[in-house]
């Protein structure tokens, strides 16, 4: 059912069952099955990129620190596991290089960079050391200047400009960006696709089509963990599906 181009990728791992953005969750996907996986990436004070989502430790360890405020040594004290079950505790933050060392040959990684461009230059120097090919490699970002770092520094990955969707009050039925506007952004920062976030009211085949019409034909989706919405998506030529429940929708859309 699934077009060869259509991704099932673990949203932070396989976060439904694992502490997201651990090494636990990022096996666990691998094991069920999926063909990426997506993580996001921070700077420490002392120049580590490390896995986690929020600027802060507070909901996934308890403890209140920022991650650019403390070294890399002093996260590695906090226990990232817990939280979701005992099973997990002592699972630590990890490191840019371990997340890519969990990746198998022939699968990808979305790589979401959290903060501005002064984490480009470490990137540069993890991804080149890194084995995986430039193909199984897609960077993802929400911020104009990260992206276009990316494209000066790291030209050889793909880059996929990051979008959520607001509604606007003077026009109920109508949503920010529309695809012109995404399209032009995207085109403004040399991307090679966008990411948008899985808003099935705003992210419509007439959206869909207004998108390819202006030239972005590459998209993928976060975060679907409804299967009819995966179904849509994959049917309309998606080209990942990021989900907190991969063997879920694997299960229901019959991947092979």
């Amino acid at each position: 059912m699934t077009p060869p181009q259509s991704l099932i990728t673990g949203h932070r791992g396989a976060s439904s069952v694992a502490p997201e953005n651990t090494l636990s969750a990022f096996r666990t996907a691998w094991e069920i099955g999926c063909d990426a996986v997506e993580g996001d990436f921070r700077l420490t004070r002392d120049g580590i990129i490390v896995c986690i989502h929020d600027a802060n430790t507070q909901r996934t360890t308890g403890i209140d620190k920022e991650i650019s405020e403390v070294s890399f040594s002093s996260l590695q004290k906090l226990d990232f596991g817990a939280w979701k079950d005992a099973r997990f505790a002592g699972e630590a933050c990890p490191t840019i290089d371990e997340v890519l060392a969990t990746v198998p040959p022939h699968r990808h990684i979305f790589i979401e960079l959290k903060t501005g461009p002064e984490i480009i230059q470490p990137l540069k120097t993890s991804l080149h050391k890194s084995s995986l090919l430039k193909e199984q490699i897609i960077l993802i970002t929400f911020n104009k200047e990260t992206a276009n770092q990316c494209k000066r520094f790291l030209p050889e990955y793909r880059l996929h400009w990051l979008t959520e969707f607001q509604r606007l009050e003077n026009k109920p039925n109508s949503w920010f960006p529309s695809a012109k506007e995404l399209a032009t952004t995207a085109h403004g920062i040399g991307a090679d696709g966008v990411g948008l976030q899985a808003n099935r009211h705003a992210v419509t085949k007439q959206f869909l089509r207004q998108l390819r019409a202006a030239g972005i034909s590459e998209f993928h989706v976060w975060t679907v963990d409804d299967p009819e919405d995966a179904i849509f998506f994959i049917h309309e030529g998606a080209f990942a599906v990021a989900t907190n429940t991969p063997g879920r929708l694997r299960d229901h859309i019959q991947v092979p």
